[in-house]
């Protein structure tokens, strides 16, 4: 028999806690009032020749109360009610005390494993989980409505961040307005940072400025290299400068500027990589960041640009040392890497820049791709514009700028009159459905199915509503770098920041998972079949899209669909899954559900299939969306890597490759770090299974990982199939 807990959680049925329930009661009560040894056993018989398979812990209360009554124990069942009624009390007062201690002990696997950029066991990060401990309990018990909270516990949602919920200032992704920070000036914690004239200073103030942004909220923050370009040429001048006052040759004088600007690109480059990779936010890791490559964003310092994406991706292919002083794959930052005409045709001025991306990704992972053509053409034909790249974190898109009517309602001193902008703009947050419940919940008849998912996504509605009114009430004062001093505005002092909210300036997600498994419950299909299956899928989609069609025009948010990446939900959304329904073979009967419209990890598929497929559901997840292939080693074979980038530019707006680049510290083996049927990492040259002593660089849900995976995601890494081999070249 099983118990089912308040919080939704299912234990085994132990007859010892209800006798040590009663006793606790009979210890209150005079000897004359008090239960007998023999009287609880028929207590706890009658309970266990009940013969239920689940029963609810309420439900085992009521009969110790009843039959308490039933034996003429009037008193003791009075004081036995007193104390269930005693720990219901101390239950709402206070959740947070076997959280925090298995927090402090290091030894639960939730918080080891909470999120793989994040080590549980140090300082920094206990602090910011400390933190989220208390902020979670506030807002389940003041904050959210208590169906939405029962919902989230049942998997049937999941709201996104409840540990940063209960501070009204805090929101998720943010593509900052550097160009103004850098060419404007700004302020960090009070002292004034002025322009600076060199790309080496530029640099290293902008690694300050992003550990600042990244402090003031809880998600991922892009750059762009662009804004760095003008800075290179800064420096240019300056050596051009020192050179031709010395009175040398014009040969001298370019030799001389060129070896000493290369340097300074060099240094530039190496100084921001170690700053954001030994930095720590108050989140308790590195700066979640992204860094955008985008040539055609600029035509008067294109050749700068080129320089600086040059020596990125130059630095990046070599590594990071670990504490043996070894090379290998840094988490952060994470590059993003936008194919255009000229980067893309072999003809092109900066194909060198591409064939050299190919070779990083083959070796460390990076960069991802995003298709300006595909970009464009989706925009254009969604809203009558061509801008391209609205990135921000590692998937979550912006929607095109719908406030330029209303103006520079950011007050940015970059702005310009009648033109969309993306940098200075953010995301409110999340809130997912589970897509696997809504399917179960229906027992296959459609006409269920979708009431109830309108249903959900009604549920999913109230919990944005709800961010959407934490931050509505946030004044520039709450984070100045942010609103104040030029990452995402200008603002006076106290000033609301409620305009930024609305008409497009920032979007707000509704995510989902597991829509293979809804479509294979509810047709038998997988959505990767042609057929039923990917026309039911499609269908799904586009009823996500259109609830938040409905909402946009009903508030003026853009509430936008978003391929949630739930690195740790997985596995809560698949434990949740069998409580619910048991275990259902290809649906229940895996510790993790699929992320978003992806394949499922363990379906056979070419890697090209499989983008050309997934590109028609990433059209419709204009909120959020990346799509990958698992390759084998391609070091060697950077033709098919040059070729899947082909592929990328004109079939699907985002994607990346996964390749496996590890470090055994025990024995120097490199390769791949392999899981063995208990879901144990391990050495295949020595054996080493000390997680201290292996470095393993997976991505998961579109980043990076380096700190290790919950059992859910770590069967789900097991399981994956490669797509692309060196057999296919």
């Amino acid at each position: 028999m099983k118990v089912i807990k308040r919080d939704g959680h299912m234990v085994d049925y132990c007859p010892e806690k209800i006798e040590q329930a009663i006793e606790k009661a009979n210890a209150e009560v005079e000897e004359e009032d008090r239960a007998s040894a023999v009287q609880i056993k028929n207590i706890i018989k009658y309970i266990e020749r009940l013969g239920k398979k689940r029963i609810l812990v309420e439900d085992i209360q009521d009969i110790i109360e009843m039959k308490l009554m039933a034996i003429g124990k009037y008193n003791l069942a009075k004081h036995y009610i007193t104390y269930r009624y005693t720990r219901e009390l101390v239950r709402r007062s206070n959740t947070t005390d076997l959280a925090i201690k298995e927090l402090i002990d290091g030894e639960s696997e939730y918080w080891n494993t909470e999120n793989s950029n994040k080590n549980a066991r140090v300082v920094t990060t206990q602090r910011d989980y400390l933190a989220g401990i208390t902020s979670t309990d506030i807002t389940r018990r003041f904050l959210l409505p208590e169906d939405i909270v029962k919902a989230h516990d049942d998997g049937i949602i999941h709201f996104h961040d409840a540990d940063y919920f209960a501070q009204n200032a805090l929101h998720n992704c943010d593509l900052i307005n550097l160009e103004d920070m850098l060419q404007n000036g700004t302020n960090i914690n009070g002292v004034m940072i002025e322009k600076p004239h060199r790309f080496l200073t530029a640099m290293t103030i902008a690694t300050q400025l992003i550990t600042a942004v990244n402090s003031a909220q809880y998600g991922g923050v892009t750059i762009t290299l662009t804004h760095l370009a003008p800075f290179v040429r800064a420096s240019r001048e300056f050596y051009e400068k020192r050179y031709k006052k010395r009175k040398l040759t014009k040969e001298q004088v370019e030799k001389f500027v060129e070896e000493d600007l290369k340097k300074e690109i060099t240094d530039g480059v190496q100084t921001f990589q170690y700053q954001i990779n030994s930095m720590t936010t108050t989140n308790g890791q590195a700066p979640f960041l992204s860094v955008a490559m985008y040539l055609n964003e600029t035509d008067e310092y294109k050749e700068e640009l080129a320089m600086i994406i040059e020596e990125v991706l130059k630095q990046r292919i070599e590594g990071m040392k670990n504490e043996k002083g070894v090379y290998i794959t840094p988490a952060f930052p994470k590059l993003l890497y936008i194919l255009e005409e000229d980067n893309i045709n072999p003809k092109g001025k900066y194909y060198y820049l591409t064939k050299l991306a190919a070779e990083c990704t083959a070796k460390r992972m990076v960069p991802d791709y995003i298709s300006e053509k595909v970009m464009k053409e989706l925009k254009i034909n969604e809203y009558g514009v061509g801008e391209c790249y609205p990135c921000m974190g590692c998937r979550s898109f912006l929607t095109p700028d719908r406030s330029i009517s209303l103006g520079n309602i950011a007050k940015a001193k970059n702005y310009k009159e009648g033109v969309g902008k993306y940098y200075g703009r953010f995301n409110q947050g999340v809130v997912t459905i589970n897509l696997v419940d809504v399917a179960l919940s229906s027992s296959k008849d459609m006409d269920d199915f979708w009431q109830i998912l309108d249903e959900r996504l009604e549920l999913c509605h109230r919990g944005l509503q709800a961010r959407h009114k934490r931050l509505s009430k946030v004044t520039s004062d709450a984070a100045p770098i942010l609103w104040q001093h030029g990452a995402l505005a200008r603002l006076e002092k106290g000033e609301s920041i409620h305009d930024l909210l609305h008409h497009g300036y920032s979007t707000i997600s509704l995510g989902y998972a597991g829509l293979y498994e809804c479509v294979k419950y509810m047709t038998g299909h997988s959505h990767t079949d042609n057929g039923k299956g990917k026309e039911f899928g499609l269908a799904v989609m586009q009823r996500l899209n259109d609830a938040c069609k409905k909402w946009k025009e009903a508030e003026d948010i853009d509430y936008s669909v978003y391929g949630t990446p739930i690195e740790s939900t997985t596995y809560k959304f698949a434990k949740c899954l069998r409580e619910r329904f048991g275990v259902i073979k290809g649906i229940t009967d895996r510790d993790y559900i699929t992320n978003s419209y992806h394949v499922p990890v363990f379906e056979e598929i070419d890697a090209f299939t499989k983008l050309k497929l997934e590109s028609e559901f990433q059209k419709l997840s204009p909120g959020g969306a990346i799509s990958y292939i698992e390759t084998a080693n391609l070091t060697n074979n950077l033709d098919s890597v040059m070729e899947v980038i082909k592929f990328i530019y004109d079939n699907i707006m985002y994607a990346e490759l996964n390749t496996k680049s590890d470090y055994c510290q025990e024995c120097g083996y490199t390769g791949e770090i392999l899981i063995d049927d208990k879901l144990e990492w391990y050495c295949p040259n020595c054996g080493n299974r000390d997680h201290a002593k292996l470095n393993v660089a997976r991505r998961t849900c579109g980043y990076i990982g380096s700190n290790f995976w919950n059992k859910g995601r770590t069967q789900e890494i097991k399981e994956r199939v490669i797509h692309l081999d060196n057999k296919d070249a």
